[in-house]
C-alpha cells in the first residue's frame, strides 16, 4: 500500500463504527465476512448498504442473494476476528441461530434479513443495497471498529445541567 493511501486509510480510520458480519447462503453453505462499511440508507423503503472489497470471496457470493446482516455485540470480537480472515478463532465454536428463512449468527445486538435491491461500482469495493425483509432487535453493548482496533462502548457520566438553563458547562 503506497503512503498516500496508507494516510487516507488512517485518517478514515479515526471515525468509529459499529461491526457486523453479512451472511450469505451459496451452493448449499453458508459464506460470511466482516464489514463495518454498513448505513442505513432508506426507511420508505426500508433500504441497507453494505460495502465489500471486490476481492473478497463474499463479494461474488452477494450478487442477487438474499443476505443477513449480523450487528455484532461488545463480547463478539472473536468472531469478527474469524470473519475477517484472522484465523485465530475455530469456526466450530460460533453458533448459529437456524431459522426458517435465515441462518444467523447466535448472541448478536440486532439482525436484518435483506432481498437484493441493487448494487453499485464503488472503486475497488460494490455497494450493494438490500431491502429489509425482517429485523430483531436483541440489545446489549455493541462492538465498536475504531483506528483499527475493536473497543466497547462505555458509558459516560452523566453531566448535571447548569443552573442558569443554557446547557454551556462553566
Amino acid at each position: 500500500m503506497n503512503r498516500a493511501i496508507h494516510g487516507l486509510r488512517d485518517c478514515l480510520g479515526q471515525f468509529a463504527t459499529g461491526v457486523t458480519v453479512v451472511t450469505v447462503r451459496h451452493e448449499g453453505a453458508v459464506h460470511g465476512a466482516t464489514v463495518n462499511a454498513f448505513a442505513s440508507i432508506s426507511l420508505e423503503p426500508p433500504l441497507v448498504m453494505v460495502s465489500l472489497d471486490r476481492r473478497s470471496r463474499l463479494c461474488g457470493r452477494l450478487a442477487g442473494a438474499a443476505f443477513e446482516i449480523n450487528i455484532l455485540s461488545s463480547w463478539q470480537q472473536g468472531i469478527a476476528r474469524h470473519f475477517a480472515g484472522d484465523g485465530t478463532d475455530p469456526a466450530a465454536e460460533i453458533r448459529w441461530d437456524t431459522l426458517p428463512h435465515s441462518l444467523r449468527l447466535a448472541g448478536c445486538a440486532a439482525y436484518l434479513t435483506c432481498a437484493p435491491w441493487a448494487s453499485y461500482d464503488g472503486g475497488d469495493h460494490v455497494l450493494y443495497l438490500g431491502e429489509v425483509r425482517n429485523f430483531e432487535i436483541r440489545g446489549g453493548p455493541p462492538l465498536i471498529f475504531h483506528r483499527g482496533d475493536f473497543h466497547e462502548l462505555r458509558q459516560t457520566a452523566t453531566l448535571a445541567p447548569t443552573t442558569d438553563g443554557t446547557g454551556i458547562l462553566r
